[in-house]
């Protein structure tokens, strides 16, 4: 059921790169596996996925124990300070800074194991008052004061679109974040050279192949509905 589940979304990934005229190696799909047993990583990482995002720490951290050492994990949920010694070095990429002072334990942590954290700018494009986020507008500003940390590479953007019924809603949403690339790396702000678009989830992820994203964030398209109930 996973491999039908996994082929049926690198199969939309593969048309939506065709139509928006751009190379499947540019798109990223990482397997959101969140609340999900090992054995079901395993079945997807037997399909040959190397690319898992997690949102909860422990769990992360347990998972990145377990299984297969050449498994790249996104941290994708919102980070608290107190847990970001525990993610720093586990995880190539944090998806979610959204405020200095994480920015700063993210880059005290890494100084302090001697090395170069990835990190994303979680920019709430769509204003939405239950996200986290930095706004569009302060994007730039937010970046230029964070980027003067050590041992932190700003990579890019991410966005958690609204959740919507038509994904074509949210097309304006994802152009918006791309320009807001563009934007900001015209800038030349030093140790700043973004690359990486994290944007699109199950709902809405070939609108967001269309217009730019580098990275997708599947989960519900490839487990299947998530359980809450541990």
């Amino acid at each position: 059921m996973l491999k039908d589940n996994l082929t049926n979304v690198e199969q939309h990934i593969k048309d939506a790169c065709e139509r928006s005229g751009r190379s499947l190696s540019e798109v990223c799909l990482v397997a959101v596996s969140k609340t999900k047993p090992k054995e079901m990583l395993m079945e997807v990482y037997d399909c040959g996925i190397r690319q898992f995002g997690e949102n909860y720490v422990q769990e992360m951290v347990d998972k990145v124990e377990s299984l297969p050492k050449d498994i790249t994990w996104h941290m994708i949920g919102h980070l608290q300070r107190n847990k970001v010694k525990y993610v720093v070095g586990r995880a190539a990429m944090i998806h979610s800074v959204d405020s200095e002072r994480l920015a700063a334990a993210i880059s005290e942590e890494a100084v302090k194991k001697n090395i170069v954290q990835d990190i994303l700018v979680e920019v709430n494009v769509a204003g939405e008052e239950n996200k986290f986020g930095v706004t569009c507008e302060d994007a730039s500003a937010f970046i230029e004061k964070i980027a003067q940390l050590k041992n932190i590479r700003i990579r890019g953007l991410m966005t958690s679109a609204p959740f919507v019924d038509n994904p074509e809603d949210n097309r304006k949403y994802f152009k918006q974040l791309k320009q807001l690339l563009v934007d900001i790396n015209q800038k030349n702000i030093d140790n700043v050279c973004m690359d990486v678009l994290s944007m699109g989830m199950t709902n809405d992820y070939t609108v967001a192949v269309e217009e730019g994203a580098t990275h997708v964030r599947v989960g519900t398209a490839i487990f299947g509905a998530r359980d809450y109930s541990h």
